[in-house]
């Protein structure tokens, strides 16, 4: 893996940092106002990129053609200069008009933020924008990425950012709106199918911030994809004020919600759901084991017979308070500490 300079460690350039860390690729980082580990910090460009082979270039998209120009004295043709921003087309634009053909660059956009990498969340997925300039600058980060145990997806940034106007900055659109009217408040009967859009907003919260006017400003295609929606809805409220309030809601023209006609799909059977469900807990130990190992270099060895019957006192409790027996689930999360996923 090469040595990675890291210009920007705000939050994403801080969990980027920690999956470098991680998978063991030596990196350091240039901020002039984040507080970076003292081993990691450059002080000066020429420090940041002695002995680097990737420079990654995690600023907000406005700051990117400044930050750019403030590079391209000090990178040579040996490097490969990679942008993480959520849209693509000006990040590009950014980096042919400063580094051309003179500097090897591609744009990409890792499909995961500081949330999903603290919750060690699989998979992690990554889009790459091929750069004509440099035709081998796509293959070298995608190896990069793949290094760092991403899957790597290919588009251009146009396609790229019109994909992302359509669910990115739409979900963080619709969230917004549903915090802002209140709907998204915490309610205790809420049926299962709020429940799931309520996780849905607590992640775009968690994530958005600063993210949610870069999205929605930055990317050509959002506001289009905005209009679109925002269309949808009204047609779609005009048709129920306009419905009479005898007819059956599933047999009124422009309001029928796909799915809920007589061809529906029959509900899985049990085996199925059990099957997804299996398939669900494999991932969660996944997502465990990858966490496990975290705690692990960050914790200093200790008590740990005590940790663990602490553990299991709070997992047994758990299992109380739905109803399942206490001494099988413990059973469970014994073969699970003793199988190396602690």
């Amino acid at each position: 893996m090469p040595h990675v300079a890291l210009v920007g460690y705000g939050r994403f350039g801080r969990a980027l940092g920690t999956l470098l860390e991680a998978v063991g690729v030596e990196h350091r980082a240039l901020d002039p106002v984040a507080d970076i580990p003292e081993p990691l910090r450059a002080r000066s460009v020429p420090e940041l990129l002695e002995g680097a082979e990737l420079v990654v270039v995690a600023v907000p998209v406005p700051q990117m053609g400044d930050v750019l120009r403030a590079l391209k004295p000090h990178l040579r043709p040996e490097h490969l200069v990679l942008d993480v921003g959520s849209v693509k087309v000006k990040p590009v634009e950014a980096l042919t008009e400063v580094l051309g053909a003179r500097v090897p660059w591609v744009g990409t956009h890792p499909l995961f933020g500081p949330l999903s990498l603290a919750m060690a969340e699989r998979p992690m997925r990554v889009v790459l924008c091929p750069n004509p300039l440099h035709p081998e600058a796509a293959p070298r980060a995608g190896r990069f990425y793949e290094g760092l145990g991403c899957e790597v997806i290919e588009q251009t940034p146009e396609g790229h950012d019109r994909v992302m106007a359509r669910t990115h900055a739409l979900t963080f659109f619709v969230a917004k709106g549903m915090v802002d009217s209140g709907a998204a408040a915490d309610v205790p009967f809420a049926p299962a199918s709020f429940q799931a859009l309520s996780r849905t907003i607590e992640t775009v919260r968690a994530d958005a911030g600063h993210l949610f006017n870069a999205i929605q400003q930055e990317n050509p295609f959002a506001t289009e994809a905005r209009g679109r929606l925002l269309a949808a809805l009204q047609a779609i409220h005009r048709d129920l004020q306009a419905a009479p309030e005898e007819a059956p809601s599933r047999n009124v023209a422009g309001v029928a919600v796909p799915g809920l006609e007589p061809a529906a799909p029959a509900p899985r059977e049990p085996r199925e759901h059990i099957d997804a469900l299996d398939r669900e807990l494999v991932e969660l130990l996944a997502r465990r084991e990858e966490l496990a190992r975290r705690q692990r270099r960050a914790q200093a060895s200790g008590n740990e017979p005590a940790r663990t019957e602490a553990l299991l006192a709070v997992r047994r409790a758990w299992a109380r308070e739905l109803g399942v027996d206490a001494q099988e689930v413990e059973a469970v999360f014994r073969a699970v500490l003793g199988s190396g996923l602690r």
